[in-house]
């Protein structure tokens, strides 16, 4: 049954994604986005083109809790994913970080709640939320830093323990989401995520390093590790990401006022080296990349437990790590053109 449901950050790189796949379900999808990152237009551009009558795009901002409110007006389901995404832009500009993250989502949540009926929020949190995991065994290996062997991840009871303006930010606005629904019973939950990549991603040396890596490779413009390059991550297609969202909130009577650690787990755990390594194959030839100081709170290992996803909700990663990023590489190949006329633009 069509819905109509609304998408903050929906020309974003997950949200034209998520956006996508609503629109495709034939559902009326509102893509609420002041544009400022680099390739919205050209993912906006790209929603309108593919689905002329179901997407409608409003440009705001969510630190305008008029202008939220007035784009929630009618919807059945809220899919909160704009934000502040880089912790270096947050240590540079904190007081802008957190009227983004921390009020922009205090309004969307206000929205919600003002609204006629029980409209269902879904938000995208951050494993920054867990600071720099002290404790956690961490073992190096020669090319990238692991977890102990048989170690499920990170579990959602780990704990908080910001270390960056974007971890505070980010955090506060978990913790508003979770509390809404224990003291307003609005069916909200949370997705802390790891790394998400995929097409429709412009990504830059501050966030999305997966695709930041592949296109600078393909666009042959340079290369800089931060740190010692063997920092791992799990990696989670967005494709993966975007299943999981829909049936959290198509099972929003189980999930509600849940908290979910979502990335690719255990089995997709991918370090910077790694992903050179694979870089050069593709391309025939090594790379050398410059290498640079550690960034401020950068984990060296962090990989999700996601047990708790698929014994809940039924939601486990479909695409490995190789699929996946022959995935990307073909879509980058492909919009080579649209890729390096964005990047030309200005970064959000």
């Amino acid at each position: 049954m069509s819905q109509r449901v609304l998408v903050t950050g929906g020309a974003g790189f997950i949200g034209s994604n998520l956006a996508s796949a609503l629109a495709g379900h034939g559902d009326r999808v509102v893509v609420f986005d002041n544009l400022s990152r680099r390739g919205t237009e050209r993912n906006l551009e790209w929603l309108r083109r593919s689905f002329p009558t179901h997407v409608e795009f409003v440009r705001g901002d969510v630190r305008d809790a008029r202008a939220v409110e007035a784009a929630a007006q009618g919807v059945e389901g809220i899919f909160h994913l704009a934000g502040q995404v880089a912790v270096t832009t947050s240590v540079a500009n904190p007081r802008e970080d957190f009227e983004v993250n921390a009020l922009g989502t205090l309004n969307v949540l206000e929205a919600a709640r003002k609204a006629p009926g029980r409209v269902p929020v879904l938000f995208t949190s951050t494993n920054k939320v867990y600071g720099g995991l002290e404790g956690l065994q961490i073992v190096e290996r020669d090319r990238y830093y692991a977890l102990a062997d048989g170690s499920p991840g990170v579990d959602e009871a780990w704990l908080l323990d910001f270390h960056s303006p974007y971890g505070c930010s980010k955090g506060c606005a978990d913790q508003y989401v979770r509390d809404f629904y224990r003291i307003y019973h609005l069916p909200t939950v949370v997705f802390r995520m790891s790394c998400i990549y995929g097409p429709r991603q412009f990504g830059t040396e501050d966030q999305g390093w997966v695709a930041h890596f592949m296109i600078s490779t393909a666009l042959d413009s340079g290369l800089t590790i931060y740190g010692d390059g063997k920092q791992s991550r799990d990696i989670l297609h967005v494709e993966d990401l975007v299943r999981a969202m829909l049936t959290a909130m198509d099972r929003i009577d189980q999930t509600a006022g849940r908290i979910y650690n979502i990335g690719g787990g255990p089995e997709n755990r991918l370090s910077l080296l790694e992903l050179l390594t694979d870089l050069d194959a593709r391309i025939g030839r090594p790379l050398h990349p410059t290498f640079s100081d550690w960034r401020l709170g950068d984990q060296r290992v962090y990989v999700s437990d996601i047990r708790r996803a698929r014994a809940e909700f039924g939601w486990a990663p479909r695409l490995g790590v190789r699929e996946g990023l022959n995935h990307l590489w073909k879509w980058i190949v492909d919009h080579a053109d649209e890729i390096r006329t964005a990047r030309g633009g200005t970064e959000g």
